[in-house]
C-alpha cells in the first residue's frame, strides 16, 4: 500500500509540471463536463507562441500562468471556459484564432511498468491509460483493478475493472479526472503461502536441533 499513499502524494502536488506527465492519448469522445484544479488546459494561439502551451489549472480554478491568472476554467462547462479564454484574448486581437484542450488528471499505481500521474485527453479509457503506463506486470490481478473515484458527493467510490475482459465491463469506459488507478499483485500460492511457511518450518527446526545440542 506504499506505492498508493505516494500516487495519492503526488495527486495532491497540483502544480506539477506539464513537461513531467505523459503525453495526452488521442481520442474523439469527451466524458466530463468541467476541469478541476490539477488538471492541465491546452492553448495554442496562433501566431502567439508567448500565450501558447500547457497549463496547471490551479487551485483558485484559474490558469497558471502569470497571462492567464484571471481566466476562470474551473468548475464550469467547457464551453464557459473556452468562451472565457477567447474574450481575454480578444484583449490582443480582435477575433483571435485559438484551440483550447483540457488534459485531466488520472494516476496509476501498483503493477504496471511506469507507475506515474498523467495528463491524458477526456475520452481516454481506463485500458488505454494502463497502457499508458507500460502496461501490467507479470504478477499484476489484471482481472480485479481497482479504481478509486470522486463521486459527485465528493466520497470516494471504489470501483473495480476486468482488464482482462475489457469490453464487459468498466475496461473500456473514459476515465474522470482525479481517478486513481491501482493494480494489485495477484495471490500467488507457492509465493505467498508455501514459500513462508517452509522459512518458518525452516526457522522451527533451526530451534529445535539448537536446543537438542544444549541440552546434550
Amino acid at each position: 500500500m506504499r506505492h498508493v499513499a505516494i500516487m495519492r502524494l503526488a495527486f495532491l502536488t497540483l502544480a506539477l509540471p506539464v513537461h513531467l506527465v505523459a503525453q495526452a492519448t488521442p481520442s474523439s469522445s469527451r466524458d466530463v463536463s468541467s476541469l478541476t484544479p490539477g488538471d492541465s488546459i491546452r492553448i495554442v494561439v496562433w501566431r502567439r507562441p508567448e500565450m501558447s502551451g500547457d497549463f496547471v489549472v490551479a487551485p483558485d480554478g484559474s490558469i497558471t500562468h502569470p497571462l492567464y491568472r484571471a481566466v476562470q476554467v474551473a468548475g464550469i462547462p467547457l464551453a464557459n471556459a473556452e468562451a472565457n479564454v477567447r474574450n481575454f484574448l480578444t484583449k490582443f486581437e480582435e477575433n483571435p484564432q485559438f484551440v483550447m484542450e483540457p488534459l485531466l488528471r488520472v494516476a496509476v499505481s501498483g503493477e504496471v511498468s511506469r507507475p506515474q500521474v498523467f495528463a491524458v485527453r477526456p475520452g481516454t479509457s481506463i485500458s488505454e491509460t494502463v497502457a499508458r503506463a507500460g502496461g501490467t506486470t507479470q504478477f499484476a490481478k489484471r482481472n480485479k483493478v481497482r479504481l478509486l473515484r470522486s463521486g459527485r458527493s465528493g466520497k470516494e467510490q471504489e470501483l473495480f475493472v476486468d482488464l482482462e475482459h475489457p469490453a464487459e465491463g468498466l475496461g473500456n469506459s473514459p476515465v474522470h479526472s482525479g481517478d486513481l488507478i491501482v493494480v494489485e499483485r495477484k495471490t500467488s500460492f507457492f509465493r505467498d503461502i508455501a514459500v513462508p511457511a517452509l522459512s518458518v518450518i525452516g526457522a522451527v527446526a533451526s530451534i529445535a536441533i539448537l536446543i537438542e545440542r544444549n541440552t546434550k
